[in-house]
């Protein structure tokens, strides 16, 4: 015995438009989709209707990869250079109690 469907294909599908129309207002796909569900009150997972869409370029992506590889290497230098500081610290500590 197959349980009817209580929301129509269209529903739906317009249901996962919203979610992509309403993103930018949200912080989160999750956000997005709970307030949509909430004003629709159909939604269970995910859609099986998932537009695919890649808006960024060949350059966007590229100048993305280089600016997340700088970030690390900038978070990785700041790591170092704390440890370092409060190794000398600890030395110049050591050093005035002697």
């Amino acid at each position: 015995m197959t349980r009817a469907r209580r929301f129509s294909q269209e529903v739906r599908e317009r249901a996962v438009w919203m979610v992509f129309e309403h993103a930018p207002a949200h912080a989160s796909q999750w956000g997005t989709i709970t307030s949509i569900a909430e004003k629709i009150g159909c939604w269970r997972g995910r859609p099986s209707v998932m537009p695919v869409s890649d808006p960024a370029t060949t350059d966007e992506r590229a100048s993305l990869k280089q600016l997340k590889r700088e970030n690390f290497e900038q978070r990785r230098a700041n790591e170092i250079l704390k440890k370092a500081s409060a190794y000398f610290a600890q030395a110049e500590l050591d050093r005035r109690a002697k």
